[in-house]
């Protein structure tokens, strides 16, 4: 029906027809596939959830005498160095550290939980919103690079690079987790209450990005995206990434399946869409925006994209047996998620999203709102994102060395 180059001239001009998922599906409700797909050119998608897979590459510049920097800590962040120079990576979830032996945090750093609570997206969402951050760094003295230590404050505007790099985003489906032992379990799903006290889901559900392009036909390596409020790409697959899940008829996969990995220039980023968050006794993470737009190349994507959250399910697992793989108490659909109680063995159980529906919303509307005004046009992929990714579990390559 149209190629991508024909939606970016619609796109320039401003005359090409846009709609929101969600404004899809009930489009489709009432008129079907078929006329939908002559109406429309872009399918806007967004979530806005934990993505604890994420973090920022950021170039100090050189100081005078260079420092070779092998310890760094970014408000008492730990940011990796082992590479570059001056080059750091800070990881979403690295938390608090005093590099100092016997250094503790004041008594109203304790009391405010501050300390504990802090971490790497933090630090991330301070510099987005221009927030001046404490740098203290340790180098390996040579030749070339005589210093030994440095300390300063930067902000964005005094960094060179600063762009995110997200090994893994945009989980197509996920688990709900529930806890069926005796005690509250604190985990990357939040907080779970014990005698199946409550349950806990992250994906979105049929609004989800990669649900509507279940077997990757739309996007690939190359594809512009929206991505913390500014504009990003898929740079590779996701680690992890997991193709090959078992899949409904209707191609989406009923567990964790594909991942990508995503790249964008974070001194462009509204403060908005990423967001430093802490999960109780679990640690810190970062909530991420992230859109993508979906070209209306056939009538097949439209029928794709009318999937509906009855028709999509997620496996319920409980987080109470502390093993790689545990057991489930079956699937359930995200329409039943979605109400806000389920039943497991006979009892029902209060259901919530991490993930904020509302504001995933919201980034699809963003998304849309940047390619009415001609903002923003599509790429071709560059390169297809595999379909053939295996899952292995590490234990699985023979029997564990002892240490001692």
């Amino acid at each position: 029906m149209r190629t991508i180059a024909e939606i970016n001239d619609k796109i320039q001009r401003q005359q090409a027809v846009v709609w929101t998922v969600g404004e899809l599906k009930a489009r489709v409700a009432e008129v079907g596939v078929t006329q939908s797909a002559k109406e429309v050119d872009v399918i806007a998608t967004g979530t806005f959830e934990p993505m604890e897979s994420s973090g920022a590459i950021i170039n100090l510049g050189h100081t005078d005498p260079p420092i070779k920097i092998r310890s760094c800590w970014l408000d008492g962040v730990p940011a990796y160095a082992g590479f570059g120079a001056v080059d750091l990576y800070l990881g979403a979830t690295a938390m608090v550290e005093y590099p100092n032996i016997g250094e503790v945090p004041d008594l109203e750093a304790r009391r405010s939980g501050y300390v504990q609570e802090r971490g790497g997206g933090h630090v991330i969402e301070d510099l987005i919103a221009g927030k001046p951050v404490q740098l203290r760094a340790i180098g390996q003295v040579t030749d070339c690079y005589p210093r030994a230590s440095f300390e300063t404050t930067i902000t964005q505007e005094t960094i060179n690079q600063f762009y995110l790099y997200n090994p893994r985003n945009l989980y197509q489906n996920f688990i709900v987790g529930v806890n069926g032992g005796d005690r509250p379990l604190f985990t990357y799903l939040g907080i779970l209450q014990p005698r199946l006290g409550n349950a806990v889901y992250s994906s979105i559900g049929a609004v989800s990005p990669l649900l509507n392009d279940p077997d990757l036909q739309l996007i690939g390596i190359g594809s512009r995206i929206f991505l913390g409020g500014a504009i990003g790409y898929i740079a590779w697959e996701g680690t992890q990434h997991f193709p090959m899940q078992k899949r409904l008829p209707n191609r989406t996969p009923i567990g964790p399946a594909a991942t990508v990995a995503l790249i964008g220039d974070a001194k462009q980023m509204d403060r908005r869409w990423v967001r430093g968050c802490y999960l109780k006794n679990y640690g810190p993470s970062l909530m991420l925006g992230v859109g993508v737009p979906l070209p209306v190349l056939s009538e097949a994507v439209v029928a794709r994209c009318a999937v509906q959250d009855k028709d999509i399910v997620a496996p319920v697992v409980d987080f109470s047996i502390p093993r790689r793989v545990r057991p489930t108490f079956g699937l359930v659909s995200y329409a039943q998620l979605k109400t806000g109680k389920m039943t497991i063995e006979g009892k029902s159980v209060r259901v919530a999203p991490l993930a904020s529906i509302y504001l995933s919303a919201k980034v699809a509307l963003e998304l849309k709102e940047w390619l009415l005004a001609g903002k923003f046009t599509l790429t071709e992929p560059v390169a297809t994102l595999p379909s053939d990714r295996a899952f292995f579990p590490q234990d699985r390559w023979g029997s564990q060395i002892p240490l001692d």
